[in-house]
């Protein structure tokens, strides 16, 4: 009799491991699949006229071209940049110290707090005092989602996100679809602004 317990023993713990092995690899694949979803192939609408074209800081090497060839379509009369002076928003922050870079009005702002969250609430109050209706934002592919629900959590105006395509490996994209992950769900626990601005 000890022996056929012994052995029931290690076939129960055997299938527990099973069981949650497998419960953990269909939470990574949903998981995976709406970080596809939402980070990889985020929902975009059309490009469409706006009063001002904003664009986001960081990765200014990527967004910075996306923006102004939108001002080069036309899409809006005023470029806005974020300028934060970090190694990843050069670009835009040399237009900033020379607008005579571009053929177009142009607005830069520093956010409050150098963050997205901080971009947010700048952009609504800057479409506040300047009447925009609508406002055009660059930002990277796997941000938009998160740029989005920020952005739509201070301001009532049509803002229409523009999704520049980032150069980054699988490692660095499953790095972003952790960190987009929890700043998504962050932007639902503790709202960016607590009204609209």
């Amino acid at each position: 009799m000890p022996s056929s317990r012994i052995a029931f023993i290690p076939r129960r713990a055997l299938m527990a491991m099973i069981t949650v092995i497998s419960a953990l690899t269909a939470i990574l694949m949903i998981w995976l699949a709406a970080c596809y979803a939402l980070f990889y192939n985020p929902s975009t609408e059309p490009v469409r006229s706006a009063d001002a074209v904003v664009v986001l800081a960081g990765a200014s090497s990527e967004r910075l071209p996306v923006g102004l060839a939108l001002m080069d379509q036309g899409i809006a009369p005023v470029l806005v940049l974020s300028s934060t002076g970090n190694p990843g928003n050069v670009h835009a922050d040399r237009i900033c110290d020379q607008p005579s870079l571009v053929p177009y009005d142009l607005i830069c702002f520093t956010p409050d707090v150098d963050t997205t969250r901080g971009e947010a609430r700048s952009i609504a109050r800057l479409a506040e005092d300047n009447g925009w209706d609508s406002v055009t934002v660059v930002t990277s592919r796997y941000h938009v989602t998160r740029a989005s629900a920020y952005i739509g959590q201070c301001s009532d105006e049509d803002i229409n996100l523009v999704a520049s395509k980032p150069n980054a490996g699988a490692i660095e994209s499953l790095r972003r679809f952790v960190e987009e992950s929890v700043a998504l769900a962050s932007a639902w626990i503790r709202p960016v602004c607590a009204s609209r601005i």
